[in-house]
């Protein structure tokens, strides 16, 4: 949950690195919630059968904390933040962009930080 809360205090910050642990907890705890919200929904019977109300807000509520844990993911693996765009390619882009985010990061600072792997060993 240290991760997720993390990504959140960061919610629009598009600079510096995220590490690979940083990124897939905040995706295992998005999903964890948006089920969670799901199931909610459908038992008080808010929306409509694809689209809940408060499943749908808490989409909405992540879209910058995510993009930006997104972006700080892919520099961390010296890429541009723009990579984040290759998954609206239709099924192909997801797989690309999930292999770049299962990537270790960059070892030491690269052109967009210093390595969060050692930072987390200093602090």
């Amino acid at each position: 949950m240290e991760w997720f809360m993390k990504a959140l205090r960061q919610y629009a910050v598009f600079t510096g690195r995220a590490r690979r642990k940083e990124y897939w907890f905040f995706v295992l705890f998005y999903i964890l919630i948006a089920i969670g919200l799901g199931f909610i929904d459908s038992m008080l019977g808010l929306g409509s059968e694809e689209y809940g109300l408060l499943s749908g807000l808490f989409g909405l509520a992540m879209l910058l904390p995510a993009l930006g844990v997104a972006v700080r993911r892919m520099h961390d693996t010296g890429r541009s933040g723009w990579w984040v765009l290759v998954s609206l390619i239709p099924f192909i882009g997801w797989l690309i962009f999930i292999w770049f985010a299962t990537r270790d990061g960059e070892p030491g600072p690269n052109a967009y930080g210093p390595d969060p792997k050692t930072e987390a060993a200093l602090s």
